[in-house]
């Protein structure tokens, strides 16, 4: 059985491994944390946000975090959402966001949950899609330069 609790610094290591190549770093952090590889000092930065770590009966599964993406106390952002990867492909990510989109619902009474998927990352993005987000069309896509290519990022939300 999943469960989250509150990320404890001692999940770093684990969740740091996760990122098997540049690739898979950069579209799981966009760049936010540093340059790859970061190092456990640089994601120290999580902290300050509202961190989340997912675990079962074999140990830390998943991470991801939750932010106010601005003044409206409304809304809360997922962000660095990540799973273990032998643990993929196997609904771990499905049911760590039903938990931490119950969390953003309940708990914290938001109102609509959001985040930001990288178009050249189709697993995450069906993944988001199978839990109840939806496409949103903003007036201007935002757009990365990461390993000299531009990715465009596509926005999903969920209300409650």
């Amino acid at each position: 059985m999943l469960g989250i609790r509150p990320y404890k610094p001692e999940d770093c290591q684990s969740i740091l491994s996760w990122c098997v190549d540049e690739k898979a770093f950069y579209q799981w952090s966009a760049g936010v944390l540093g340059n790859y590889p970061i190092t456990p000092t640089e994601f120290d930065f999580v902290e300050k946000l509202m961190p989340f770590t997912a675990f079962d009966e074999t140990g830390i599964v998943g991470f991801f975090t939750l932010r106010q993406p601005g003044e409206n106390a409304d809304e809360l952002r997922f962000g660095f959402v990540i799973v273990k990867p032998d643990m993929r492909g196997k609904g771990y990510g499905k049911e760590m966001l039903r938990l931490g989109i119950k969390f953003a619902f309940e708990v914290y009474k938001a109102k609509r949950v959001s985040l930001g998927v990288f178009e050249n990352n189709p697993s995450a993005y069906y993944c988001y899609k199978s839990v109840g987000f939806n496409d949103i069309v903003p007036d201007v896509t935002e757009t990365y330069s990461i390993l000299g290519e531009e990715w465009k990022c596509k926005e999903l939300s969920l209300e409650n």
